[in-house]
């Protein structure tokens, strides 16, 4: 089950705050990347807190006290959705993190927890979309207009498709990269995004 991120009490109410002593363990996962970012504690208030101003904010069993992530360094953890388990008991989190989550510095409290490195390029893509710093490829190509990145998306398939019969492995990896990144790309300046694309594949597997 999934809960909306608002607050709503009928969901509070499903939970099983007993088996925890009023505390609940939370996995957070970036929204992106699927990265597995930390786990922390929630309590009824503090999931209400976090319904109510969409930052992840746990218990701190330590302080005792609710602890929003991010309220002294800024990097906070913007919830997407809150699912949980059969046993009504743990939460998964998914939430896009405004910086590293880690104390130390690190994306992960979690040395060396996978991710999927397309999710993480994709929003790359979106934040050099939105800055458009200089010097950067990808802006270039944002600046040069829909029709400019429909054009490449269209030369590197070409060359995907050729070096997929006239070429070695090596070269179609390379020629499939760059179509993958330019897809990305035409994706964005349309205001869609990786996550679009795999939401209508989704549907038609299903």
């Amino acid at each position: 089950m999934s809960i909306d991120v608002r607050p709503s009490p009928q969901a509070l109410e499903t939970l099983d705050w007993d088996k925890g002593d009023g505390l609940l363990p939370a996995v957070v996962q970036d929204a992106d990347t699927l990265q597995v970012l930390m786990l922390g504690y929630v309590s009824a208030e503090s999931l209400a807190a976090t319904l109510a101003i969409g930052h992840m904010t746990f218990f701190s069993r330590s302080k005792q006290r609710l602890w929003t992530k991010g309220e002294q360094s800024g990097n906070v953890l913007a919830v997407q959705s809150i699912s949980v388990d059969c046993d009504t008991d743990t939460l998964l989190v998914l939430a896009r993190p405004a910086g590293p989550t880690c104390h130390t510095g690190a994306e992960s409290c979690f040395d060396g927890a996978p991710k999927d490195f397309l999710g993480g390029l994709d929003q790359l893509v979106a934040v050099r979309e939105a800055l458009r710093p200089s010097g950067s490829y990808t802006t270039s190509l944002f600046e040069g207009g829909i029709r400019r990145i429909a054009q490449k998306v269209g030369e590197e398939g070409v060359e995907t498709a050729l070096a997929a019969v006239a070429q070695d492995d090596e070269a179609l990896l390379g020629e499939a990269s760059d179509l993958l990144y330019h897809l990305l790309v035409l994706l964005r300046a349309r205001g869609l995004s990786l996550e679009d694309a795999r939401d209508v594949l989704e549907k038609r597997h299903r």
